[in-house]
């Protein structure tokens, strides 16, 4: 994925401001292709890009559109065709960001809730000195803030934003409750202070606010009626199939994990029948597995679904995995248990 990295002063880049060296430093191992920045008077922005398509390595991040919105994006725009014929005086080629940026042009905010796809994105306004924050319509790209009196600053990675920052942070009780009962609440991250921007929802910030707003929401009156069951499965077979396919769009080769369930091994053999069928990338497979547990016994049902493919995938054995962080116990006491908890929570 790409990456972003912003920082808003409310009153002008202070003069002993350190830049964004120490974000650079964090982001940097997490991408293999080049940087973008774009910078004025109260505004830094950086983008690490990951290219996975052709089309964007054309453009470079941050894209700045035809009315002067700086537009950082990190995602795949799976309904590309149809907004290049809506928006008009785009091309096939066009990437995602091109794609993005015209669209914000034409519909301000309201464009949102025309992206169909995973995607995170920044919008800086430099007429109105706002900032625009915004993901997808289930969350799956991650977009954290967080706003102080004198400053507003966002990235898509956590690490970069609790590390770039020298003041200390509170744990959130929250988000630990909602951990350890099911799902913390969307906006909350291990952090006070630290938000995440919440699914079908973009949060505008300005010097004197920070509001969010949904952009979509499920309407529980739309109904999808059929007379047949066989109907309503022949329908279920196009989503998916086009679900499947969205996720095959790279010009690298594509990895899926295989664990031999039902979801994991549909997915693998319906990607397996659309590249049998149209040209894409490798699919290639990676699985756990510890033979070790009676209830893990899920290599039997991979080695099926791989004996099916004719490829035998990557298989990582999570008891090895086990021993490791035993012995990393055993040789630095109790709180290294604490240290791993730490690392996993920041890490969802």
């Amino acid at each position: 994925m790409s990456l972003q990295f912003g920082k808003f002063y409310f009153n002008g880049i202070p003069s002993d401001s350190s830049g964004l060296d120490q974000a650079r430093g964090i982001l940097a191992p997490y991408s293999p292709d080049p940087e973008g920045s774009y910078s004025d008077e109260d505004v830094q922005i950086i983008c690490r890009a990951f290219y996975t398509t052709k089309d964007s390595q054309r453009d470079k991040q941050p894209y700045v559109s035809q009315s002067g919105a700086v537009v950082t994006w990190d995602g795949r725009l799976d309904n590309r065709n149809d907004l290049i014929s809506e928006i008009g005086g785009l091309s096939n080629r066009s990437s995602d960001v091109a794609i993005v940026a015209a669209a914000y042009d034409r519909f301000s905010t309201a464009c949102f809730q025309k992206f169909v796809g995973d995607w995170a994105l920044s919008l800086w306004i430099p007429r109105a000195r706002t900032v625009f924050l915004a993901t997808d319509f289930i969350g799956i790209r991650h977009l954290y803030y967080q706003r102080t009196k004198d400053q507003v600053i966002w990235s898509t990675v956590l690490d970069a934003l609790i590390l770039d920052t020298r003041q200390g942070f509170e744990v959130e009780e929250q988000y630990i409750a909602g951990w350890l009962s099911l799902f913390p609440a969307a906006h909350l991250t291990p952090y006070h202070g630290v938000l995440n921007v919440p699914p079908c929802s973009f949060v505008r910030v300005s010097k004197h606010a920070c509001l969010t707003q949904k952009y979509w929401d499920f309407d529980p009156g739309k109904r999808i009626r059929y007379r047949t069951d066989s109907e309503y499965e022949e329908h279920f077979r196009a989503a998916f199939g086009d679900a499947v396919k969205r996720r095959l769009r790279s010009s690298a080769p594509v990895v899926a994990e295989l664990s031999g369930g039902v979801d994991s091994s549909s997915i693998v053999c319906v990607a397996d029948d659309i590249l049998a069928r149209e040209s894409g990338p490798r699919l290639d497979t990676v699985s756990y597995y510890d033979d070790s547990e009676p209830n893990w016994d899920e290599r039997p049902f991979f080695a099926r679904v791989e004996e099916r493919r004719g490829r035998t995938g990557s298989h990582i054995n999570l008891h090895d995995e086990v021993k490791q962080e035993g012995m990393l116990l055993s040789e630095y006491g109790p709180y290294a248990g604490v240290d791993l908890a730490k690392a996993r929570i920041s890490q969802s």
